[in-house]
Protein backbone atom coordinates (compact mmCIF):
# COMPACT_ATOMS: atom_id res chain seq x y z
CA UNK A 1 0.00 0.00 0.00
CA UNK A 2 2.88 2.41 0.91
CA UNK A 3 4.13 2.01 -2.39
CA UNK A 4 0.96 2.58 -4.57
CA UNK A 5 1.05 5.98 -2.40
CA UNK A 6 4.09 6.48 -3.41
CA UNK A 7 3.87 5.78 -7.14
CA UNK A 8 0.44 7.99 -7.32
CA UNK A 9 2.57 11.20 -5.51
CA UNK A 10 5.28 10.19 -7.64
CA UNK A 11 2.34 10.64 -11.10
CA UNK A 12 0.84 13.91 -9.46
CA UNK A 13 4.54 15.34 -9.27
CA UNK A 14 5.35 14.65 -12.65
CA UNK A 15 1.67 16.35 -13.87
CA UNK A 16 2.64 19.70 -12.49
CA UNK A 17 0.52 21.92 -10.34
CA UNK A 18 -1.41 23.07 -13.31
CA UNK A 19 -3.49 20.05 -13.48
CA UNK A 20 -5.40 20.93 -10.04
CA UNK A 21 -5.44 24.80 -11.02
CA UNK A 22 -6.72 26.51 -13.19
CA UNK A 23 -5.32 25.25 -17.42
CA UNK A 24 -2.55 27.79 -19.03
CA UNK A 25 -4.16 30.01 -21.83
CA UNK A 26 -2.89 28.96 -25.66
CA UNK A 27 0.30 31.02 -26.18
CA UNK A 28 -1.00 30.73 -30.04
CA UNK A 29 -3.92 32.14 -31.78
CA UNK A 30 -5.58 31.87 -35.58
CA UNK A 31 -7.72 34.83 -37.46
CA UNK A 32 -9.05 34.14 -40.30
CA UNK A 33 -10.66 36.52 -42.89
CA UNK A 34 -12.03 36.68 -46.40
CA UNK A 35 -12.83 40.55 -47.76
CA UNK A 36 -14.52 40.44 -51.44
CA UNK A 37 -14.48 43.58 -53.03
CA UNK A 38 -16.37 44.60 -55.95
CA UNK A 39 -13.69 46.15 -58.85
CA UNK A 40 -14.36 49.30 -60.98
CA UNK A 41 -14.07 46.83 -63.97
CA UNK A 42 -16.90 44.60 -62.79
CA UNK A 43 -15.15 41.91 -61.73
CA UNK A 44 -15.01 40.33 -58.03
CA UNK A 45 -12.13 40.45 -55.70
CA UNK A 46 -11.33 37.76 -53.28
CA UNK A 47 -8.94 37.91 -50.62
CA UNK A 48 -8.26 35.34 -47.89
CA UNK A 49 -5.92 35.77 -44.99
CA UNK A 50 -5.08 33.62 -41.84
CA UNK A 51 -2.92 35.33 -39.58
CA UNK A 52 -1.68 32.81 -36.99
CA UNK A 53 0.17 34.24 -33.72
CA UNK A 54 2.58 32.21 -31.52
CA UNK A 55 3.56 33.92 -28.38
CA UNK A 56 7.28 31.43 -28.41
CA UNK A 57 10.86 32.77 -29.11
CA UNK A 58 11.59 29.85 -31.50
CA UNK A 59 15.09 30.14 -32.32
CA UNK A 60 15.96 30.91 -28.15
CA UNK A 61 13.30 28.10 -26.70
CA UNK A 62 13.87 24.38 -27.79
CA UNK A 63 10.02 23.77 -28.50
CA UNK A 64 9.36 20.37 -29.88
CA UNK A 65 5.05 20.92 -29.42
CA UNK A 66 3.29 22.97 -32.06
CA UNK A 67 -0.43 23.50 -31.77
CA UNK A 68 -1.50 25.75 -34.50
CA UNK A 69 1.98 27.42 -36.29
CA UNK A 70 3.04 24.72 -38.29
CA UNK A 71 5.77 22.59 -37.77
CA UNK A 72 7.73 22.51 -41.04
CA UNK A 73 8.09 26.49 -41.13
CA UNK A 74 8.91 26.75 -37.53
CA UNK A 75 11.63 23.65 -37.74
CA UNK A 76 12.58 26.05 -40.99
CA UNK A 77 13.11 29.51 -38.85
CA UNK A 78 15.21 27.91 -36.25
CA UNK A 79 17.72 25.77 -38.59
CA UNK A 80 18.55 28.41 -40.85
CA UNK A 81 17.78 31.63 -37.93
CA UNK A 82 15.56 33.03 -40.13
CA UNK A 83 14.53 36.66 -39.19
CA UNK A 84 11.75 37.12 -42.06
CA UNK A 85 10.44 34.75 -44.86
CA UNK A 86 8.37 35.86 -47.92
CA UNK A 87 7.07 33.58 -50.48
CA UNK A 88 4.31 34.50 -52.87
CA UNK A 89 3.13 32.40 -56.00
CA UNK A 90 1.02 34.14 -58.80
CA UNK A 91 -0.58 33.23 -62.08
CA UNK A 92 -1.46 36.33 -63.82
CA UNK A 93 -0.60 40.08 -63.14
CA UNK A 94 -2.89 42.42 -61.56
CA UNK A 95 -4.03 45.23 -63.69
CA UNK A 96 -4.11 48.22 -61.67
CA UNK A 97 -5.51 50.38 -64.25
CA UNK A 98 -8.35 48.38 -64.30
CA UNK A 99 -8.66 46.48 -61.12
CA UNK A 100 -7.69 49.11 -58.71
CA UNK A 101 -5.07 49.03 -56.10
CA UNK A 102 -4.31 45.51 -54.53
CA UNK A 103 -3.83 44.56 -50.99
CA UNK A 104 -0.74 42.79 -51.55
CA UNK A 105 0.98 43.23 -54.71
CA UNK A 106 3.27 40.29 -56.27
CA UNK A 107 4.87 39.33 -59.39
CA UNK A 108 4.05 36.60 -62.01
CA UNK A 109 5.82 33.20 -61.10
CA UNK A 110 7.77 32.41 -57.84
CA UNK A 111 9.21 35.71 -55.46
CA UNK A 112 10.94 34.71 -52.56
CA UNK A 113 12.90 36.72 -50.41
CA UNK A 114 14.41 36.15 -46.81
CA UNK A 115 16.08 38.34 -43.68
CA UNK A 116 18.44 35.95 -41.88
CA UNK A 117 19.99 36.46 -38.59
CA UNK A 118 23.00 38.10 -37.67
CA UNK A 119 24.48 35.06 -36.34
CA UNK A 120 24.13 33.46 -39.86
CA UNK A 121 28.41 33.06 -40.94
CA UNK A 122 27.35 32.04 -44.56
CA UNK A 123 24.52 33.45 -46.03
CA UNK A 124 24.75 32.33 -49.45
CA UNK A 125 24.77 28.72 -48.31
CA UNK A 126 21.81 28.95 -46.04
CA UNK A 127 20.18 30.69 -48.60
CA UNK A 128 20.37 27.67 -51.24
CA UNK A 129 19.55 25.29 -48.18
CA UNK A 130 16.20 27.39 -47.88
CA UNK A 131 15.15 27.39 -51.27
CA UNK A 132 15.64 23.66 -51.52
CA UNK A 133 13.70 22.95 -48.66
CA UNK A 134 11.12 25.39 -49.30
CA UNK A 135 10.95 23.97 -52.94
CA UNK A 136 10.04 20.59 -51.78
CA UNK A 137 6.87 21.81 -48.80
CA UNK A 138 5.34 23.66 -51.33
CA UNK A 139 5.67 21.59 -54.73
CA UNK A 140 7.54 24.64 -56.29
CA UNK A 141 10.51 24.93 -58.83
CA UNK A 142 12.47 27.02 -55.95
CA UNK A 143 15.40 24.96 -56.39
CA UNK A 144 16.47 26.43 -59.59
CA UNK A 145 17.29 29.60 -57.28
CA UNK A 146 20.59 30.05 -57.49
CA UNK A 147 23.67 32.47 -57.65
CA UNK A 148 22.77 33.50 -61.33
CA UNK A 149 19.00 35.08 -60.36
CA UNK A 150 19.50 35.95 -56.54
CA UNK A 151 20.35 39.58 -55.57
CA UNK A 152 21.12 41.88 -52.49
CA UNK A 153 18.42 45.05 -52.55
CA UNK A 154 20.25 47.66 -50.13
CA UNK A 155 16.63 49.90 -50.92
CA UNK A 156 14.12 47.72 -51.25
CA UNK A 157 12.49 45.31 -49.14
CA UNK A 158 12.95 46.42 -45.64
CA UNK A 159 11.70 44.37 -42.61
CA UNK A 160 8.08 44.62 -42.59
CA UNK A 161 8.77 42.86 -38.62
CA UNK A 162 10.40 43.78 -35.56
CA UNK A 163 14.30 44.76 -36.48
CA UNK A 164 17.10 45.99 -34.82
CA UNK A 165 19.45 46.49 -37.58
CA UNK A 166 19.03 46.83 -41.57
CA UNK A 167 22.38 45.11 -42.68
CA UNK A 168 21.30 44.32 -46.31
CA UNK A 169 24.29 41.81 -46.48
CA UNK A 170 21.80 39.07 -44.61
CA UNK A 171 18.85 39.85 -46.82
CA UNK A 172 18.30 37.49 -50.19
CA UNK A 173 15.89 37.87 -53.39
CA UNK A 174 14.78 35.59 -56.08
CA UNK A 175 11.94 35.88 -58.85
CA UNK A 176 11.04 33.27 -61.39
CA UNK A 177 9.21 34.32 -63.76
CA UNK A 178 8.25 31.32 -66.05
CA UNK A 179 7.18 29.38 -62.42
CA UNK A 180 3.36 28.05 -63.30
CA UNK A 181 0.85 27.87 -60.04
CA UNK A 182 -1.41 25.18 -60.28
CA UNK A 183 -3.15 22.41 -58.01
CA UNK A 184 0.08 20.85 -56.82
CA UNK A 185 0.98 24.02 -55.08
CA UNK A 186 -1.85 25.36 -53.42
CA UNK A 187 -2.44 21.88 -51.62
CA UNK A 188 0.59 22.17 -49.32
CA UNK A 189 -0.22 25.46 -48.87
CA UNK A 190 -4.07 24.67 -47.35
CA UNK A 191 -2.17 21.48 -45.16
CA UNK A 192 -0.39 24.63 -43.07
CA UNK A 193 -3.69 26.13 -42.08
CA UNK A 194 -4.86 24.59 -38.66
CA UNK A 195 -8.32 23.53 -39.98
CA UNK A 196 -6.82 22.51 -43.53
CA UNK A 197 -9.42 23.19 -45.53
CA UNK A 198 -12.46 21.18 -43.15
CA UNK A 199 -13.83 23.88 -41.69
CA UNK A 200 -13.95 27.57 -41.82
CA UNK A 201 -13.09 30.29 -44.15
CA UNK A 202 -10.81 27.38 -45.93
CA UNK A 203 -13.62 25.37 -47.29
CA UNK A 204 -14.22 28.55 -49.72
CA UNK A 205 -10.51 27.27 -51.43
CA UNK A 206 -11.86 24.42 -53.86
CA UNK A 207 -9.20 24.30 -56.70
CA UNK A 208 -11.30 24.06 -59.85
CA UNK A 209 -12.80 27.82 -59.08
CA UNK A 210 -9.70 28.86 -57.16
CA UNK A 211 -7.69 28.39 -60.69
CA UNK A 212 -10.39 29.68 -62.98
CA UNK A 213 -10.18 33.03 -62.48
CA UNK A 214 -8.35 36.19 -64.25
CA UNK A 215 -5.59 36.33 -60.95
CA UNK A 216 -4.31 33.90 -58.79
CA UNK A 217 -2.20 34.67 -55.99
CA UNK A 218 -0.86 33.01 -52.85
CA UNK A 219 1.79 34.09 -50.55
CA UNK A 220 3.53 33.09 -46.69
CA UNK A 221 4.67 35.52 -44.60
CA UNK A 222 6.47 35.20 -41.57
CA UNK A 223 7.81 37.67 -39.38
CA UNK A 224 8.30 38.54 -35.85
CA UNK A 225 5.82 41.07 -33.97
CA UNK A 226 6.15 42.57 -30.37
CA UNK A 227 3.65 40.64 -28.01
CA UNK A 228 3.12 43.74 -25.83
CA UNK A 229 3.27 47.57 -26.44
CA UNK A 230 6.44 47.73 -24.81
CA UNK A 231 8.23 44.69 -27.15
CA UNK A 232 9.61 42.96 -24.00
CA UNK A 233 8.91 39.96 -25.61
CA UNK A 234 8.38 38.60 -29.25
CA UNK A 235 5.86 36.69 -30.85
CA UNK A 236 6.14 35.38 -34.16
CA UNK A 237 3.44 35.91 -37.11
CA UNK A 238 2.43 34.00 -39.46
CA UNK A 239 0.48 35.38 -42.02
CA UNK A 240 -1.21 33.28 -45.19
CA UNK A 241 -2.84 34.93 -48.15
CA UNK A 242 -4.57 34.13 -51.17
CA UNK A 243 -6.36 36.30 -53.52
CA UNK A 244 -7.99 36.05 -56.76
CA UNK A 245 -10.09 38.21 -58.99
CA UNK A 246 -13.40 36.41 -60.91
CA UNK A 247 -15.06 38.06 -64.18
CA UNK A 248 -18.04 38.82 -62.38
CA UNK A 249 -20.07 38.50 -66.13
CA UNK A 250 -19.08 34.87 -66.69
CA UNK A 251 -19.35 33.47 -63.28
CA UNK A 252 -22.65 35.02 -62.75
CA UNK A 253 -23.67 33.98 -66.75
CA UNK A 254 -24.00 37.67 -68.23
CA UNK A 255 -25.16 39.57 -65.08
CA UNK A 256 -22.81 41.40 -62.28
CA UNK A 257 -24.66 39.86 -59.28
CA UNK A 258 -22.52 37.15 -58.00
CA UNK A 259 -22.05 35.10 -54.65
CA UNK A 260 -20.38 33.19 -52.69
CA UNK A 261 -22.26 30.29 -54.37
CA UNK A 262 -21.31 31.29 -57.61
CA UNK A 263 -17.79 32.01 -57.32
CA UNK A 264 -16.71 29.13 -54.97
CA UNK A 265 -19.48 26.44 -55.31
CA UNK A 266 -20.03 26.59 -51.91
CA UNK A 267 -21.22 28.46 -48.63
CA UNK A 268 -19.75 28.89 -45.37
CA UNK A 269 -21.44 26.76 -42.56
CA UNK A 270 -19.17 27.33 -39.81
CA UNK A 271 -16.14 28.87 -38.54
CA UNK A 272 -12.86 26.57 -37.66
CA UNK A 273 -13.45 25.65 -34.53
CA UNK A 274 -9.58 26.94 -33.76
CA UNK A 275 -10.04 30.24 -34.52
CA UNK A 276 -10.54 33.18 -32.37
CA UNK A 277 -11.83 35.26 -35.18
CA UNK A 278 -13.62 34.27 -38.63
CA UNK A 279 -15.20 37.30 -40.26
CA UNK A 280 -16.15 37.98 -44.26
CA UNK A 281 -15.85 41.52 -45.31
CA UNK A 282 -17.79 42.73 -48.10
CA UNK A 283 -17.11 46.38 -49.61
CA UNK A 284 -20.11 48.37 -49.91
CA UNK A 285 -17.96 51.44 -50.59
CA UNK A 286 -19.31 52.13 -53.83
CA UNK A 287 -23.09 51.69 -52.69
CA UNK A 288 -23.16 54.77 -50.73
CA UNK A 289 -21.53 56.49 -53.66
CA UNK A 290 -23.88 55.52 -56.27
CA UNK A 291 -26.70 56.33 -54.72
CA UNK A 292 -27.67 53.08 -53.27
CA UNK A 293 -26.92 51.00 -56.23
CA UNK A 294 -26.18 47.62 -54.54
CA UNK A 295 -27.47 45.42 -52.04
CA UNK A 296 -25.99 43.10 -49.72
CA UNK A 297 -27.93 39.96 -48.86
CA UNK A 298 -28.09 38.80 -46.31
CA UNK A 299 -28.41 42.16 -44.36
CA UNK A 300 -25.07 43.10 -42.36
CA UNK A 301 -25.38 43.02 -38.41
CA UNK A 302 -22.56 45.72 -38.29
CA UNK A 303 -20.32 47.93 -40.88
CA UNK A 304 -16.86 48.89 -40.37
CA UNK A 305 -15.21 51.65 -41.66
CA UNK A 306 -11.34 52.29 -41.91
CA UNK A 307 -9.45 54.06 -44.35
CA UNK A 308 -7.24 51.37 -46.78
CA UNK A 309 -4.63 52.30 -48.95
CA UNK A 310 -5.41 56.06 -48.34
CA UNK A 311 -9.38 56.14 -49.42
CA UNK A 312 -11.93 55.53 -46.68
CA UNK A 313 -13.69 52.31 -47.24
CA UNK A 314 -17.00 50.78 -45.51
CA UNK A 315 -17.34 47.01 -44.66
CA UNK A 316 -19.89 44.85 -44.48
CA UNK A 317 -18.96 42.65 -41.82
CA UNK A 318 -20.64 38.90 -41.19
CA UNK A 319 -18.90 37.17 -38.11
CA UNK A 320 -19.06 33.07 -38.54
CA UNK A 321 -18.82 33.11 -34.38
CA UNK A 322 -22.07 35.21 -34.03
CA UNK A 323 -25.00 32.36 -33.74
CA UNK A 324 -27.46 34.65 -35.46
CA UNK A 325 -25.56 34.91 -38.33
CA UNK A 326 -25.52 30.89 -39.46
CA UNK A 327 -28.39 30.16 -37.60
CA UNK A 328 -31.22 31.01 -39.63
CA UNK A 329 -30.31 29.14 -43.02
CA UNK A 330 -27.75 26.65 -41.17
CA UNK A 331 -25.17 28.80 -44.08
CA UNK A 332 -24.02 31.47 -45.08
CA UNK A 333 -24.07 32.70 -48.74
CA UNK A 334 -23.40 36.05 -49.38
CA UNK A 335 -25.14 38.47 -52.61
CA UNK A 336 -24.37 41.37 -54.05
CA UNK A 337 -27.22 42.12 -56.29
CA UNK A 338 -27.81 45.52 -57.85
CA UNK A 339 -31.33 47.74 -57.13
CA UNK A 340 -31.28 49.62 -60.87
CA UNK A 341 -28.81 49.27 -63.74
CA UNK A 342 -25.52 50.98 -63.60
CA UNK A 343 -24.48 53.70 -66.07
CA UNK A 344 -23.37 50.85 -68.41
CA UNK A 345 -26.59 48.61 -67.56
CA UNK A 346 -27.89 48.71 -71.30
CA UNK A 347 -24.48 46.45 -72.16
CA UNK A 348 -25.55 42.47 -73.08
CA UNK A 349 -22.30 40.31 -72.90
CA UNK A 350 -23.08 36.61 -73.31
CA UNK A 351 -19.94 34.70 -72.61
CA UNK A 352 -18.58 31.68 -75.25
CA UNK A 353 -18.73 27.57 -74.54
CA UNK A 354 -16.12 26.01 -75.91
CA UNK A 355 -17.05 24.05 -79.02
CA UNK A 356 -20.61 25.02 -78.39
CA UNK A 357 -21.49 28.79 -79.04
CA UNK A 358 -19.27 32.26 -79.27
CA UNK A 359 -19.21 35.28 -77.45
CA UNK A 360 -21.41 37.98 -77.79
CA UNK A 361 -20.76 41.57 -76.53
CA UNK A 362 -23.40 44.30 -77.46
CA UNK A 363 -23.12 48.04 -76.13
CA UNK A 364 -25.35 50.85 -76.64
CA UNK A 365 -23.54 53.88 -76.64
CA UNK A 366 -24.09 57.79 -77.22
CA UNK A 367 -20.89 59.56 -78.77
CA UNK A 368 -19.65 62.98 -79.25
CA UNK A 369 -19.52 64.82 -82.44
CA UNK A 370 -15.56 64.54 -83.65
CA UNK A 371 -14.76 61.90 -81.16
CA UNK A 372 -12.97 58.80 -81.47
CA UNK A 373 -14.13 55.41 -79.20
CA UNK A 374 -11.62 52.39 -78.73
CA UNK A 375 -12.81 49.23 -77.38
CA UNK A 376 -10.09 46.66 -76.56
CA UNK A 377 -10.86 42.82 -75.64
CA UNK A 378 -8.48 41.02 -73.91
CA UNK A 379 -8.72 37.73 -74.87
CA UNK A 380 -6.08 34.18 -74.71
CA UNK A 381 -5.29 31.83 -77.56
CA UNK A 382 -5.86 28.91 -76.67
CA UNK A 383 -5.11 25.61 -79.22
CA UNK A 384 -7.11 23.38 -81.04
CA UNK A 385 -7.82 19.99 -81.43
CA UNK A 386 -5.94 18.40 -84.94
CA UNK A 387 -9.05 17.80 -86.42
CA UNK A 388 -10.27 21.39 -86.01
CA UNK A 389 -7.67 22.88 -88.31
CA UNK A 390 -8.15 23.91 -91.37
CA UNK A 391 -6.45 22.72 -94.08
CA UNK A 392 -3.98 25.85 -94.85
CA UNK A 393 -3.79 26.34 -90.92
CA UNK A 394 -1.04 29.09 -91.15
CA UNK A 395 -3.04 31.21 -93.30
CA UNK A 396 -4.64 31.69 -89.57
CA UNK A 397 -8.68 31.68 -88.48
CA UNK A 398 -11.05 34.38 -89.24
CA UNK A 399 -13.02 35.99 -86.51
CA UNK A 400 -16.30 37.68 -87.96
CA UNK A 401 -16.84 41.26 -88.33
CA UNK A 402 -17.89 43.59 -85.67
CA UNK A 403 -21.85 45.62 -86.54
CA UNK A 404 -21.85 48.85 -85.71
CA UNK A 405 -25.64 50.18 -86.19
CA UNK A 406 -25.74 53.86 -85.63
CA UNK A 407 -28.64 56.75 -85.63
CA UNK A 408 -27.23 59.65 -87.64
CA UNK A 409 -28.42 63.41 -87.72
CA UNK A 410 -29.45 64.23 -91.05
CA UNK A 411 -28.48 67.89 -92.58
CA UNK A 412 -31.89 68.10 -94.55
CA UNK A 413 -35.23 67.05 -93.11
CA UNK A 414 -37.25 64.02 -94.75
CA UNK A 415 -40.72 63.98 -95.04
CA UNK A 416 -42.27 60.61 -93.77
CA UNK A 417 -44.78 60.43 -96.50
CA UNK A 418 -42.01 60.01 -98.96
CA UNK A 419 -40.35 57.25 -97.51
CA UNK A 420 -42.78 54.41 -98.93
CA UNK A 421 -42.34 56.26 -102.67
CA UNK A 422 -39.40 56.79 -102.65
CA UNK A 423 -37.31 54.00 -104.90
CA UNK A 424 -34.21 53.83 -102.80
CA UNK A 425 -33.09 52.43 -99.57
CA UNK A 426 -35.00 54.74 -97.16
CA UNK A 427 -37.94 52.34 -96.93
CA UNK A 428 -35.59 49.35 -95.91
CA UNK A 429 -34.88 51.42 -92.63
CA UNK A 430 -37.71 53.34 -91.26
CA UNK A 431 -36.99 55.95 -88.46
CA UNK A 432 -39.79 58.09 -86.65
CA UNK A 433 -38.78 61.42 -88.05
CA UNK A 434 -37.15 62.85 -91.01
CA UNK A 435 -34.21 64.31 -88.85
CA UNK A 436 -31.82 61.34 -88.64
CA UNK A 437 -31.51 58.30 -90.59
CA UNK A 438 -30.07 54.93 -90.04
CA UNK A 439 -26.93 53.38 -90.91
CA UNK A 440 -25.33 49.87 -90.37
CA UNK A 441 -21.66 49.69 -90.77
CA UNK A 442 -19.29 46.41 -90.38
CA UNK A 443 -15.91 45.83 -89.97
CA UNK A 444 -13.13 43.53 -91.11
CA UNK A 445 -13.03 40.53 -90.48
CA UNK A 446 -9.82 39.62 -88.13
CA UNK A 447 -7.45 37.15 -88.94
CA UNK A 448 -5.97 35.68 -85.72
CA UNK A 449 -2.54 33.29 -85.82
CA UNK A 450 -2.94 30.46 -83.74
CA UNK A 451 -0.05 28.16 -82.18
CA UNK A 452 -0.43 25.34 -85.69
CA UNK A 453 1.47 22.03 -84.56
CA UNK A 454 3.71 20.42 -86.85
CA UNK A 455 1.64 18.45 -89.22
CA UNK A 456 4.10 16.73 -90.83
CA UNK A 457 4.72 14.53 -87.85
CA UNK A 458 1.92 12.35 -87.78
CA UNK A 459 2.96 11.63 -91.60
CA UNK A 460 6.54 10.64 -90.17
CA UNK A 461 4.58 8.40 -88.13
CA UNK A 462 1.80 7.03 -89.95
CA UNK A 463 4.24 6.04 -92.53
CA UNK A 464 6.89 4.32 -89.51
CA UNK A 465 4.24 2.90 -88.18
CA UNK A 466 3.29 1.26 -91.65
CA UNK A 467 6.95 -0.25 -92.49
CA UNK A 468 7.37 -1.84 -88.96
CA UNK A 469 3.75 -3.38 -89.27
CA UNK A 470 4.78 -4.43 -92.90
CA UNK A 471 8.09 -6.00 -91.93
CA UNK A 472 6.95 -7.74 -88.91
CA UNK A 473 3.24 -9.09 -90.16
CA UNK A 474 5.48 -10.36 -93.70
CA UNK A 475 8.04 -11.95 -91.68
CA UNK A 476 5.29 -13.88 -89.44
CA UNK A 477 3.27 -14.99 -91.68
CA UNK A 478 6.09 -16.02 -94.39
CA UNK A 479 7.04 -18.37 -90.89
CA UNK A 480 3.66 -19.40 -90.93
CA UNK A 481 2.70 -20.42 -94.60
CA UNK A 482 6.53 -21.77 -95.74
CA UNK A 483 6.63 -25.26 -96.09
CA UNK A 484 10.04 -26.80 -95.62
CA UNK A 485 11.25 -30.12 -97.24
CA UNK A 486 14.71 -32.02 -96.81
CA UNK A 487 16.19 -32.78 -99.69
CA UNK A 488 19.11 -35.68 -100.09
CA UNK A 489 22.30 -34.91 -101.45
CA UNK A 490 23.19 -36.51 -104.82
CA UNK A 491 25.63 -39.54 -105.48
CA UNK A 492 27.34 -37.90 -107.55
CA UNK A 493 28.43 -35.05 -109.42
CA UNK A 494 30.15 -33.48 -112.23
CA UNK A 495 33.82 -33.85 -110.62
CA UNK A 496 33.36 -37.55 -109.85
CA UNK A 497 32.47 -38.45 -113.40
CA UNK A 498 34.96 -37.04 -115.02
CA UNK A 499 37.07 -38.39 -112.37
CA UNK A 500 35.37 -42.34 -113.14
CA UNK A 501 35.88 -41.74 -117.16
CA UNK A 502 39.62 -40.99 -116.17
CA UNK A 503 40.31 -44.38 -114.11
CA UNK A 504 38.12 -46.54 -116.56
CA UNK A 505 40.45 -45.28 -119.35
CA UNK A 506 43.10 -46.14 -116.99
CA UNK A 507 42.02 -49.78 -115.83
CA UNK A 508 41.48 -48.75 -112.71
CA UNK A 509 37.77 -49.40 -110.57
CA UNK A 510 36.00 -46.23 -110.31
CA UNK A 511 35.05 -45.01 -107.34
Amino acid sequence: MAAAVRLVLLVLLLLGPGVWGQAEPPRDSLREELVITPLPSGDVAATFQFRTRWDSELQREGVSHYRLFPKALGQLISKYSLRELHLSLTQGFWRTRYWGTPFLQAPSGAELWAWFQDSVTDVDESWKELSNVLSGIFCASLNFIDSTNTVTPTASFKPLGLANGTDHSFLRYAVLPREVVCTENLTPWKKLLPCSSKAGLSVLLKADRLFHTSYHSQAVHIRPVCRNARCTSVSWELRQTLSVVFDAFITGQGKKDWSLFRMFSRTLTEPCPLASESRVYVDITSSGQDNETLEVYPPPLTTYQDVILGTRKTYAVYDLLDAAVVSTSRSLNVQLKWKRPPENGYIHYQPAQDRMQPHLLEMLIQLPANSITKVSIQFERALLKWTEYTPDPNHGFYVSPSVLSALVPSVVAAKPGDWEESPLFNSLFPVSDGSSYFVRLYTEPLLVSLPTPDFSMPYNVVCLTCTVVAVCYGSFYNLLTRTFQIEEPRKGGLVKRLANLIRRARGVPPL
